[in-house]
């Protein structure tokens, strides 16, 4: 007798899409077949007509808590990642305060620990204030750095390369996989200046402001000090065709470097920033025309590996101001990226597999957890979202799980979305609606030894 089993849905196992049952039990995956050779269940969920995919793995949220929890909460932001199949969450260290060192660890872990939902990691940040404390945090179970090459939400340091260097030499001796906001900081604020001066308020003054050149460049950096630090490096949000030029190039050389993109950057561009303004500021700047083309292309050929949202909330009145300079940077999306994506890949863009690695495989090789998660396997998490391919809606940001709810998705149409998602086989969503309760989600617990490219 085993807790539950999927009966009857198309899995997404590896390359193909089966049709299969799934046995679980003490929240992992015992058997994978025909319902007539597993065993007997407490619980039957009845997937006939629905697909089950390995549960999402978002790389890149901010939840905000502690200091900013006007914003979203652990409990709010986890309970958008259950509605939208997410069951694995990473979350920035651009907090109050910062996740620089074991006390501010400490006290974001109690935050996760009480309210989330879904599993979660922290990032520990990566500039001159947590230097001493590198090996502290990753002793206590840090998912991995983030260093931030530009200005942020929290206005965290934005280290010189001698700061990022010596800390990339270190996480390379710990192993350790550091995400990079790679933007060049001076070309961008010489040119917000100038824009300043004469006048430019308007929404494509943003995008204007931080040419491609300014991704290209700090993405080069990076590859030059990842290289002879020997470092693992993550590339965040890839925005544009040069970034992933740069890309290609370091994997050439030899780095150890992934990367992720956005849905925002692959399907807005700048009709989105003429009509939808601040609530599409975003850093980098969505760029759209060629430039999505190129980012398309990168996630088929593999260049770029994963799919992650960069769930940035901010209130309304944040987001709605027409003063472009004096709008947040940022925007939801942890409920709407599989939605979304799942969309794009009924209308012929990508197969269901290869979303997968996107969403759930690459995350979890890049992070090292794999093979407990990020794939439909024995031994592998009960971590699912249960899909109804022909679940056609509009989506409408009133009925969004996260604190501030605008959203520049509202009134899309799409024509896929989870029904129920699973974290280590306890129901989190059932049927279009929250059920889990607060503190379920569990921190997790990297492997950096089976830490592989996405």
């Amino acid at each position: 007798m085993v807790d539950l089993i999927i009966a009857g849905g198309h899995a997404v196992i590896g390359d193909a899409v089966v049709q299969a049952d799934i046995a679980i039990d003490a929240g992992r995956i015992v058997a994978i077949g025909a319902l007539t050779g597993l065993p007997g269940a407490r619980r039957v969920i009845d997937a006939e007509g629905l697909h089950v995919l390995p549960g999402a793995i978002d790389c890149h949220v901010h939840f905000r808590d502690p200091g900013s929890t006007y914003k979203e909460n652990w409990r709010t932001g986890s309970s958008a990642a259950a509605a939208g199949g997410v069951t694995t969450v990473m979350d920035m260290p651009n907090t109050d305060p910062p996740t620089a060192n074991r006390e501010a660890l400490v006290r974001k872990r109690e935050r996760a620990a009480a309210l989330s939902l879904v599993d979660w990691g922290l990032y520990g940040v990566l500039d001159s204030s947590s230097l001493p404390h590198l090996e502290a945090l990753v002793e206590d179970g840090i998912a991995g750095f983030k260093c931030f090459m530009t200005e942020n939400t929290g206005d965290l340091e934005s280290p010189d390369d001698g700061v990022v260097y010596e800390g990339l030499e270190r996480l390379a001796r710990l192993g350790v996989r550091c995400s990079v906001h790679a933007e060049n900081a001076a070309i961008m604020q010489h040119r917000r200046r100038q824009f300043i001066e004469a006048g430019r308020t308007d929404a494509r003054a943003h995008e204007e402001s931080r040419p491609e050149v300014c991704e290209i460049e700090a993405i080069g950096r990076v590859t030059a000090l990842a290289q002879a630090a020997c470092a693992a490096v993550h590339i965040a949000h890839v925005s544009s065709a040069g970034g992933v030029q740069a890309i290609r190039h370091a994997l050439a050389q030899g780095v150890d470097m992934t990367a992720e993109t956005c849905p925002h950057y692959l399907l807005f561009g700048l009709p989105e920033i003429d009509s939808l303004s601040g609530m599409v500021r975003v850093n980098p700047p969505i760029r759209g025309g060629a430039h999505a083309d190129a980012l398309w292309a990168a996630l088929l050929d593999g260049t770029i590996g994963m799919i992650a949202t960069d769930h940035a909330p901010h209130t309304e009145e944040e987001k709605r101001n027409p003063d472009i300079w004096q709008c947040c940077r940022g925007m939801i999306g942890l409920e709407t990226q599989m939605p979304v994506m799942l969309t794009e890949s009924q209308r012929g863009r990508m197969s269901l597999p290869a979303y997968v690695r996107w969403s759930a495989l690459a995350p979890a090789l890049a992070w090292g957890l794999y093979p407990r998660k990020g794939h439909i396997g024995v031994g592998a998490d009960a971590d699912f979202a249960i899909v109804d391919m022909e679940g056609a809606y509009r989506i409408d940001q009133s009925a969004l799980h996260s604190l501030n709810r605008i959203s520049p998705w509202h009134g899309r149409f799409v024509t896929a979305r989870p029904v129920h998602t699973l974290v280590r086989g306890n129901v989190v969503m059932w049927d279009r609606r929250v059920v889990g309760e607060p503190g379920w989600g569990r921190g997790i617990a990297p492997d950096w030894r089976r830490s592989s490219h996405g």
